[in-house]
């Protein structure tokens, strides 16, 4: 019977422990490596993220081609004051701007659609902005304002965008109401798109809730199969706080009518005067 002799065993152990030994530094190496690709890897996206936010925070309202070289001439944005003519003018103007070529509707209204749906309009920019609006009764806040964007010399309208203070809730109701300002009937011509003017109405509708009104946040409604207006009320920094899958809505059929159908609506908020966090924290 041969046995190892004791110094043999001991190399072998040896051996092998230094190939364990390299082995797991080996790892080591491998993991350091791997954990230093990973973090270089985050601290890139980090800084590509930063650059974008910034550049998307401290960009001007509107940087199109049109809005710099194709503005109106005589443009001028300002409070509708209840003036009735002009009430008229931009409800009329609002009719083919938003009801014609709706999503899921007709691109043209019919003489009987306009008719319909352009004085259910009058009707109700008379009811909401018309008058005295800048009030309070007893301790509710019932301030409300049509902005209109406008030639100076003509009046003709080219696009408007209402403001008031409204109660503001989840579709659910658990949240209790709170009042605040709420952005509605924006709509800009088809002929005077793409110029800067819904930026524009934007802006003096948000300034007319923080410097007049006194208020920190400006909520909307908006519907979810809108993409365009989705992506400009996330560049002028909204951000979505809920969607409400049983809402309806009204849509000009080609067959010459009106019907409801359901839609999705999304309840979007911004913090007004925060300037670059904003972006973040709307």
């Amino acid at each position: 019977m041969h046995t190892v002799p004791i110094f043999l065993t001991h190399h072998r152990s040896s051996l092998i422990n230094i190939v364990l030994h390299s082995r797991k530094q080996l790892l080591s190496i491998e993991l350091m490596k791997s954990y230093q690709t990973s973090l270089i890897l985050l601290l890139v996206t980090l800084q590509v993220q930063c650059i974008q936010a910034l550049a998307l925070a401290f960009a001007p309202p509107f940087m199109g081609i049109g809005a710099i070289f194709f503005r109106p001439k005589n443009l001028v944005v300002s409070p509708n004051e209840g003036l009735d003519s002009e009430l008229v003018d931009a409800a009329n103007m609002f009719t083919n701007a938003f009801w014609a070529g709706k999503a899921g509707g007709t691109k043209e209204l019919t003489p009987n659609q306009f008719k319909s749906l352009g004085n259910s309009q009058i009707a109700e920019f008379r009811k909401r902005y018309g008058g005295s609006k800048s009030r309070m009764v007893g301790k509710q806040d019932r301030r409300c304002e049509l902005v209109v964007c406008k030639n100076a010399e003509s009046g003709d309208i080219y696009g408007c965008a209402g403001i008031e203070v409204s109660n503001i809730s989840t579709p659910n109701g658990k949240r209790v109401q709170f009042a605040a300002p709420l952005m509605s009937n924006l709509a800009v011509g088809r002929a005077y798109r793409r110029k800067g003017i819904a930026e524009d109405l934007v802006k003096a509708a948000e300034d007319l809730a923080l410097k007049e009104w006194g208020y920190k946040e400006c909520y909307l409604y908006v519907e979810k199969r809108n993409a365009a207006a989705l992506k400009l009320y996330r560049k002028l920094g909204y951000r979505a706080q809920w969607e409400d899958d049983t809402a309806t809505t009204l849509v000009p059929t080609i067959k010459g009518n009106v019907v409801t159908k359901p839609t999705v609506i999304i309840c979007m908020k911004k913090v007004l005067g925060a300037g670059f966090f904003g972006r973040f924290f709307g």
